[in-house]
């Protein structure tokens, strides 16, 4: 008998990527799964009051705020009662069944503890936006998606163990969470996944990218690329990563002076350059936030 998987989707001011994406699971999938929508605070309750009305086999939540991604989330979770947790951002779209190959893929190994499938860019679906991730530097607290921008041509159909998941789309056993919890409150949005797969792999567990399973997303559609917001929580959440999951008091020490006397400083020169004015306050006040949280 076939289990069932509980997706777990949030949406913020994007009704129409939410539908989009629900209408391609309900072309294109066909194992047992029940949907979960959060509806994280949107500005008009049009959008709630839609996807209820339009799915009603959904479980749809409104939160009055916009709680954060991680947030919206575990509140999804919290209703969830399938046997694994999908998490997938309301950008995406998929064009084929993909959660059987996902779910194959964490029963192969018990110490699997997340999967992630390959994610295109959409609609240029030949173009690769993760085939796997590399490992963080612990001083510049950055890595990066393995075969990002890069031609799908079959160079990247290996399943292989990765160093992160990909936060659009990942997915895990329910009774896990009881080993590694749930994702991180801390951040709101941005390092969530980065710093769980941290903690499922302090708890023994590996991450795995599984390219037979293939996923679409309209990267960064909810907040732009280099807006305010992003640049903000980037900068805030690398100092709040380097506090939570880097033991080595010298590791953590050589990345706090990083990011506040090299990388922060060489983005404010930057933007000033550039005549981006309005990413030079989400910028300082980040890194200020960043430090009230180092304890």
């Amino acid at each position: 008998m076939n289990k069932k998987v509980s997706i777990i989707t949030v949406n913020y001011n994007g009704v129409t990527d939410t539908c989009e994406m629900i209408e391609s699971l309900k072309q294109h999938e066909n194992y047992p799964y029940e949907l979960i929508v959060v509806d994280n605070g949107s500005a008009s309750l049009n959008d709630y009051t839609l996807l209820k009305e339009k799915y009603p086999d959904a479980k749809v939540i409104r939160n009055d705020i916009n709680l954060g991604f991680a947030e919206g989330n575990n509140i999804g979770v919290k209703q969830a009662t399938g046997d694994y947790l999908f998490f997938l951002n309301n950008d995406t779209i998929i064009t084929r069944p993909i959660l059987e190959i996902l779910v194959k893929r964490l029963d192969s190994d018990e110490k699997i503890g997340c999967v992630s499938p390959k994610t295109t860019f959409w609609p240029q679906n030949n173009k690769l936006q993760y085939a796997g991730a590399t490992p963080m530097s612990y001083i510049t607290l950055r890595n990066e998606f393995i075969g990002y921008s890069q031609e799908d041509d079959g160079r990247f159909d290996v399943p292989q163990e990765t160093a992160f998941a990909n936060g659009a789309a990942m997915m895990i056993r329910t009774a896990d969470t009881q080993k590694f919890g749930y994702m991180s409150e801390y951040y709101f949005l941005y390092y969530e996944e980065l710093d769980w797969c941290t903690f499922m792999h302090k708890a023994g567990f590996s991450i795995w990218y599984e390219p037979q399973a293939i996923v679409g997303h309209k990267e960064s559609a909810s907040v732009g690329l280099q807006s305010p917001l992003q640049v903000y929580f980037h900068t805030r959440n690398r100092l709040i990563f380097a506090q939570r999951t880097l033991s080595d008091p010298f590791e953590r020490k050589c990345s706090y002076l990083y990011q506040l006397f090299v990388a922060l400083p060489k983005h404010f020169l930057t933007y000033l350059c550039q005549g981006k004015f309005k990413l030079i306050l989400p910028l300082l006040k980040g890194g200020i936030d960043g430090i009230s949280f180092i304890r």
